[in-house]
């Protein structure tokens, strides 16, 4: 009777450690293949800079490459697009801006997908506030100087964007609401000839990326008031946050990682812990601070709620201002 009890043990222990086996290759089953991330914008920008850093430490994290992939056009729509028609499998992923997840399907009518139906929330990836640049000859050195010309020359004061219904469009069209300034927007097609005719004189000040502006900076062919954030930034610790001189006023600009609907959720969680460790890599960490990023890596249940807050947001301030798409 021993050995018959002692035997019965044994098989009941292999057979445990057989099913935990099952279960450890049914979880390491994903992903036994690339993964392909997919950017709506062209490489060089902060987007992409970001990405391709990552991706090698996600590689490495996962066991297999991830490769980064660019599908330009239409202000990400393209790129967007593309993913939402992939296989819900986790190997079809697409990083995108607030403008890819919440300005354009505000503005944007019959879009060829809808971000909620479509797409399942990973995580926010990163977030970075502007920096409000102005060109040196404009008489004011503090942000409340400049609401106090802009409301003295009501339309005569004359900010710059990369173009019409982007962000940068929304930081001005946001502040003239929040101060009640009368700014005109000059809509340029893309940020370098925004800021080449700032640095001209052609416009008096901008709402940019500080990865974009930093080094005219730092040769004084440009000036900084404050940045959109809520707090002063570890880059530039003397610039004073935007929120000081006007409270509530806040724009952050930030990238998240989304997958098709449907993506089974243990394959989410598991993209979701990656993206959160590879975060914290000397190399990550050092490209995100050298760009003003800061690194983020939060739930997808967060970064969900974060994807309506925003997109009823900027509703709003879209109805307000009568901004169109082009």
């Amino acid at each position: 009777m021993f050995f018959r009890a002692l035997f019965v043990k044994i098989l009941i222990i292999i057979q445990s450690l057989f099913l935990i086996q099952i279960s450890n290759l049914h979880a390491q089953s994903y992903p036994n293949k690339s993964i392909h991330i997919t950017i709506g914008f062209p490489p060089g920008g902060a987007i992409d800079t970001i990405m391709r850093v990552m991706a090698p430490k996600m590689s490495k994290q996962l066991g297999q490459s991830v490769v980064v992939e660019n599908k330009a056009g239409a202000g990400g729509i393209i790129g967007m697009q593309y993913v939402a028609r992939t296989e819900a499998d986790g190997y079809n992923l697409f990083m995108g801006t607030m403008g890819n997840f919440s300005i354009t399907p505000a503005l944007v009518k019959d879009l060829p997908y809808q971000v909620y139906r479509d797409f399942q929330p990973i995580t926010q990836v990163a977030a970075s506030p502007f920096i409000i640049f102005i060109n040196p000859q404009l008489p004011v050195k503090t942000l409340a100087e400049l609401i106090a010309f802009a409301k003295a020359n009501p339309k005569n004061v004359y900010f710059s964007s990369s173009g019409n219904a982007g962000l940068p469009h929304m930081a001005g069209e946001m502040f003239n609401q929040a101060t009640g300034t009368q700014m005109i927007h000059v809509p340029y097609k893309g940020s370098a000839p925004s800021i080449t005719d700032l640095m001209g004189g052609q416009v008096q000040l901008t709402f940019e990326a500080i990865a974009i502006g930093l080094p005219h900076l730092k040769s004084g062919r440009l000036k900084a008031l404050a940045t959109t954030d809520n707090k002063r930034l570890t880059i530039l610790p003397d610039l004073p946050a935007a929120a000081e001189t006007v409270p509530g006023y806040v724009v952050k600009n930030w990238f998240g990682l989304a997958a098709p609907s449907g993506i089974p959720m243990d394959r989410v969680l598991l993209i979701q812990k990656v993206v959160s460790l590879v975060l914290q890599d000397p190399e990550v960490l050092k490209t995100l601070v050298d760009l003003g990023v800061e690194p983020i890596g939060d739930s997808p249940n967060q970064f969900g709620a974060l994807v309506r807050q925003e997109t009823e947001r900027w509703q709003k301030l879209l109805q307000n201002s009568g901004i169109k798409s082009d």
